[in-house]
């Protein structure tokens, strides 16, 4: 080794020690009698120290060449430190250099490389490999390191067996977009990167393995954003001979596990929700429960009073800001402003203040009497002092506005506390969604999630009321992860695919492989995959699942930094047996 120890280790009980250390130049102070290095590493930073009076002119040459970047190797003596750093765990001592070598130079980088940079996003991504020299950094991909090591401590506990599965897999129609790769020995043929390893840990379970697990590299074509990226890293688990709740303890159990072992956390209770209630109450699939502020429907006490917008809408639907009431008209106005964006779109926002006094002072004045707000009000739980907002409109259309204002409020009014973590289970999902546009039936999770038991008659005569044996996990408003009891039935997975509009040669062409496994032997089961990036942002604290990637790709899903996509040769395509356009 070229160092005795790294840039992270020394203590005040050290201090006498000889001592070689290997890093990078931080900074370099030169001021005159005296030069200071700051040297860092993956452990942390060190201080060397130079006095000109009694350090060699043979080494003073060598550092007055270096600069920062330069990788370099210093030896000396460890001694206190005169004038300590509280805010390093090295801030005790530095190094007395006798010894120092350049083992490589380095170009002036294009952006500081401390945790305050002056590098923007685009710049940092296009040097990642500088980028994650900075300890902001690489903390994140540490606390990925953990949570990976701790996810395998606790399912390896649990007597689950990790078995990789293919990635160049078969493309199918459900879901997102596949990435497609062309075969050179198959030429016109494609294969797929996986969007998941679905079928083959359900082949796994009829094979046997009752317990499978795999931190796994998934693969979407689709649009980015913060939270997305094309290639994501999936926690993906089955299991044999259970049902729904054993899903739920055993994997409520590892969020426990991950939160004790990684942020030293005992997780509250995890609470159970269903879907129906989810978006009646919240407007959401995965509502951030850190807060109250559930919708009231006010359909039966707003509608019939004259105010045309309330009468024609299917749902009229508020939430209360308690102790807000003394918001001023231009706070209320940018709410308004804030509901009317196209991304949101509703068409207005009504406001009632309920004031300390107990008089009402709402928008809509004209059409109603201070009993009809204190109708309002009552059927709200609202209390004098608080603040009452109300949207209405189409039902879908509108939770949805009202969800965007509640979180806006949330995190308005610091009720979004990122040191909190509330999760819960979302159950009863709907089993299958009606898509207008190609005007037949979706699955809501995928095709293999089996109807709750006492709803399964149901699927070939009224699919659309059918409620999926499926369960999502959520943090804060976030979707960690989902999963669902499997169809382990041949017959009954193909009344699914029926459903779906699937005609048999269809289904066969697609799924024919699992199918015919179903004939031999298959076991009940169900899974949940967990987005591991997700769940490593959630964490650490950030929104962006990128800041938890080692070499991620841009909104644009360009790796900047390789640049890639790229073109390839005509010879290429032509081995590929690919015809270059135009």
């Amino acid at each position: 080794m070229l160092r005795t120890h790294t840039c992270g280790e020394l203590r005040i009980a050290d201090v006498n020690k000889e001592v070689t250390l290997c890093g990078w130049v931080q900074r370099i102070r030169d001021k005159g009698g005296m030069i200071w290095i700051d040297l860092r590493d993956r452990y942390g930073v060190t201080q060397l120290i130079f006095n000109e009076q009694g350090t060699s002119p043979e080494i003073l040459e060598k550092i007055r060449k270096m600069g920062r970047e330069f990788v370099i190797k210093s030896s000396g003596k460890v001694i206190e430190r005169f004038s300590k750093n509280d805010k390093i765990p090295t801030g005790d001592i530095e190094i007395e250099v006798s010894q120092i070598e350049a083992l490589n130079s380095s170009k002036v980088p294009p952006f500081i490389i401390e945790d305050e940079t002056d590098g923007g996003d685009d710049l940092r991504m296009k040097y990642r490999y500088l980028d994650l020299r900075r300890s902001i950094v690489r903390k994140n991909l540490e606390l990925r390191h953990k949570m990976m090591q701790e996810t395998r401590r606790y399912l390896d506990g649990q007597q689950f067996i990790e078995v990789e599965t293919p990635v160049l897999i078969k493309s199918t129609p459900e879901g997102a977009r596949d990435f497609v790769v062309p075969s050179r020995m198959n030429k016109g043929e494609f294969y797929a990167l996986p969007q998941s390893p679905q079928t083959f840990k359900q082949l796994l379970m009829v094979s046997g393995f009752d317990r499978y697990f795999q931190i796994v590299k998934c693969f979407r074509d689709e649009d980015l954003r913060a939270d997305r990226q094309p290639e994501f890293t999936q926690i993906d688990c089955e299991m044999s001979f259970v049902e729904r709740e054993d899903i739920l303890q055993m994997f409520e159990g590892l969020i426990r596990h991950l939160f004790k072992s990684v942020k030293g956390i005992e997780l509250e209770t995890v609470d159970r929700m269903s879907y129906e209630d989810a978006m009646k109450y919240y407007g959401s699939d995965k509502p951030d429960t850190r807060f109250e502020m559930r919708f009231t429907e006010l359909n039966d006490v707003a509608q019939g009073k004259g105010f045309n917008v309330f009468d024609s809408a299917e749902l009229v639907v508020g939430i209360v800001a308690k102790g807000y009431a003394e918001y001023s008209r231009k706070q209320v106005d940018a709410l308004t402003e804030f509901v009317k964006k196209p991304q949101i779109g509703a068409k207005g926002l009504v406001y009632v203040k309920y004031n300390a006094d107990g008089s009402l002072k709402s928008s809509v004045d004209k059409f109603y009497s201070q009993d009809d707000l204190k109708t309002w009000a009552d059927k709200m739980e609202a209390k004098p002092g608080d603040l009452m907002l109300v949207l209405s409109g189409e039902k879908n259309h509108t939770r949805n506005a009202l969800n965007e204002l509640r979180l806006k409020l949330g995190t308005d009014l610091g009720l979004r506390d990122k040191k909190a973590y509330k999760a819960l289970w979302i159950l009863d999902f709907p089993l299958l969604e009606w898509d207008e546009e190609s005007q037949r039936y979706h699955a809501m999770h995928h095709p293999f999630t089996s109807a709750s038991p006492e709803q399964l008659a149901l699927l070939d005569s009224e699919p659309g009321k059918v409620k999926a044996n499926a369960y999502d996990m959520v943090i804060n408003g976030v979707e960690v992860g989902g999963g669902s009891i499997r169809i382990h039935d041949r017959g009954i997975q193909q009344k699914m695919f029926k459903a779906l509009g699937f005609n048999e040669d269809e289904a066969r062409k697609q799924f024919g492989f699992l199918m015919d496994a179903f004939e031999y032997g298959a076991p009940p089961h169900g899974g949940i995959a967990y987005g591991f990036d997700r769940l490593c942002s959630l964490f650490g604290g950030s929104e962006s699942i990128r800041d938890y990637i080692a070499f991620p790709k841009n909104n644009s899903g360009r790796d900047v930094m390789i640049d890639s996509p790229s073109a390839i040769s005509k010879g290429q395509l032509d081995e590929l047996g690919l015809a270059l356009k135009g």
